[in-house]
């Protein structure tokens, strides 16, 4: 029997040592899944006084919508214009809509409804993807979320980034880790995919804090958890705390260490969606090295090997 520097890591056909999005798609659909990103523009709760005035301090004016869609355009040219781009790298292949900018599930039911009847009715679309706040999920829209869920391969993504309420509230969240759980559970009675989204990098947050994040979810029944660098973004706050020496950015070492600690600590069943995020070049702050997102995947993926390590490695139920 192999050993596992022979990589005989069951979720994967290649030499990554984690569940990828991508592993997981193919082996449900048979060939290549591209996630097309929409932006349709319904705001965020914590930008307008619903919850709070100008967002989460590291969020960009776009709502981290940079490569979706233009709100101008309604959601099948959206859809049509990436998708054309996106088949000049792989001409053959199945699409999930992806609702990505802002809280889209931020607006009354029956818009939502037609929203996310509109894109299941593009052709060869096999699935959909909404990210929003766990805030923005009562029991009307989770309900509704539960019949498209019986109708299509749907995952919610909700947006957690630290499972501690002081950082939270010191970036302007106006979200606390049981709002998280409030929304999750909701969607999850309701036999809905969820997808979080975490931080690592966070002002004031210790290593040790970040692997805690890793820890909780690990408890939770997830379908995928995505992975982010703290970007510093222009015209934030958080580019105003940065240039004011207010915190220090990690260093690809040290992201790469807390990456491998977090995945160890993760079920492997967990679909790992990515292992970092991408910052627009002309809109990046720091750190700098982010922009080499290859590079910072193959180092995660060499110090896993170099350790002789994997996912789930170390998940204790």
């Amino acid at each position: 029997m192999n050993t596992i520097k022979d990589n005989t890591f069951e979720f994967s056909d290649d030499n990554k040592r984690y569940h990828t999005y991508n592993y997981y798609l193919k082996k449900r659909f048979g060939k290549k899944v591209m996630k097309i990103p929409l932006n349709v523009d319904l705001g965020c709760p914590n930008r307008d006084g619903t919850k709070g005035i100008g967002g989460c301090k590291f969020c960009s004016a776009k709502l981290s919508g940079e490569f979706a869609g233009d709100p101008c355009d309604d959601i099948r040219t959206q859809f049509e214009s990436i998708k054309t781009m996106m088949n000049n790298k792989w001409a053959d292949g199945l699409y999930i809509p992806y609702f990505q900018a802002g809280s889209n599930t931020y607006a009354p039911v029956e818009r939502l409804r037609q929203m996310y009847e509109t894109a299941l009715s593009i052709e060869n679309c096999v699935g959909m993807s909404i990210a929003t706040r766990a805030d923005c999920i009562d029991d009307e829209k989770a309900a509704l979320l539960g019949e498209l869920a019986k109708q299509t391969y749907l995952t919610v993504e909700l947006g957690l980034q630290t499972v501690h309420d002081s950082t939270a509230l010191a970036m302007n969240r106006c979200h606390t880790f049981a709002d998280f759980l409030k929304g999750y559970e909701l969607l999850r009675k309701n036999g809905v995919n969820v997808c979080v989204h975490i931080i690592d990098g966070l002002p004031g947050e210790t290593h040790e804090m970040m692997l805690e994040t890793a820890r909780e979810l690990a408890k939770l029944d997830l379908h995928i958890v995505k992975i982010h660098l703290l970007h510093v973004l222009k015209n934030t706050e958080l580019a105003a705390m940065y240039e004011r020496g207010e915190f220090e950015t990690l260093t690809m070492q040290e992201y790469v260490d807390i990456v491998c600690d977090q995945l160890e600590v993760l079920p492997k069943q967990f679909v790992i969606g990515r292992v970092t995020g991408d910052g627009a070049r002309d809109e990046l702050v720091a750190p700098m090295w982010s922009l080499k997102k290859f590079c910072v995947m193959n180092e995660i993926d060499k110090e896993l090997g170099r350790r002789n390590s994997y996912q789930g490695i170390r998940y204790a139920k």
